[in-house]
């Protein structure tokens, strides 16, 4: 999990140095494109068949996931990547949010008072993360990152719901790479696309790169949440912070006040504590893919 969690920010270091000449659109496309090459291999080594006996809800969750992986990459482009890759993380405090809306609706509410305790710090922790950006104009990319978390939190219940119905790890991350390359390229038709007269190839260096780092991530997360304790796992996520900030520090020099710190630690340890929490009423499978 330490390992996918180095990917996975190692990746995001990607996102930041690219956008500098693509569009958020054609970094999803690219992304996909490259993932779907890196998981067709992985599919024809293990042997496992394309077809599917729930398309629609491969097309269900790709929707939700790419919307989610968007988001995360606007807020990458637009914010400090310490704050981007917490925001995203929330992912874990939405779940909690989720699971107490549910037991809301079903009058059990009295039961779900730790949950609700995560789920408020965790709010805090964003009120504390966020404020630093407020004089830099940096609202709405810090919204657009709340978003991100939240559709992570979707896409986790939605790999729970595809793991349930036994399939395949590999075919599912294939299916969203699909899904992502698909919407990607829609976004680029219906945006104007980069001359790559305009691009810069520091920032097109990057592009093979992301996809095969996002794919090795997903692999390495899918392999601890089969073989690992779902808990110690999940807690283990975070460290995905801890590389994020130091890339964040050393490579783009990014000032983030006490503040903001002090918001991502509310945020990580809420994240940790909804977890504990939640451990009794989700299974074992693997989480959102980035």
């Amino acid at each position: 999990m330490v390992l996918a969690s180095f990917f996975f920010a190692t990746m995001a270091v990607g996102i930041k140095y690219a956008s500098n000449s693509f569009s958020t659109p054609e970094l999803v496309f690219f992304r996909g494109l490259v993932s779907v090459a890196v998981m067709a291999m992985v599919m024809h080594a293990r042997g496992t068949p394309l077809r599917t006996p729930v398309p629609m809800m491969h097309v269900t969750r790709s929707a939700i996931g790419v919307v989610s992986l968007a988001s995360w990459f606007y807020a990458i482009s637009h914010l400090p990547l310490a704050t981007a890759m917490t925001l995203n993380y929330m992912s874990g405090v939405w779940v909690a949010a989720f699971i107490v809306g549910g037991a809301l609706l079903y009058g059990a509410a009295d039961k779900q008072g730790p949950l609700l305790f995560t789920v408020m710090l965790g709010f805090a922790g964003v009120v504390m993360t966020l404020r630093p950006t407020l004089d830099q104009n940096q609202l709405f990319a810090g919204v657009v990152g709340l978003l991100s978390g939240i559709g992570a939190a979707l896409a986790y219940m939605q790999v729970t719901a595809l793991g349930r119905v036994g399939e395949p790890d590999e075919r599912t991350v294939f299916y969203f790479s699909v899904g992502s390359t698909l919407l990607g390229l829609v976004g680029v038709l219906l945006t104007e696309s980069t001359p790559w007269s305009q691009v810069r190839w520091q920032d097109a260096a990057w592009v093979i790169p992301i996809g095969v780092l996002a794919s090795a991530g997903q692999w390495c997360m899918t392999r601890a949440y089969r073989k690992g304790s779902t808990l110690v796992v999940a807690s283990m996520q975070y460290s995905g912070i801890v590389f994020a900030s130091i890339y964040s520090l050393v490579l783009f020099g990014d000032q983030i006040p006490l503040l903001g710190w002090m918001g991502i630690a509310v945020i990580v340890a809420s994240g940790i504590l909804a977890t504990i929490l939640r451990s009794r009423a989700m299974p074992n499978t693997p989480a959102e893919e980035h």
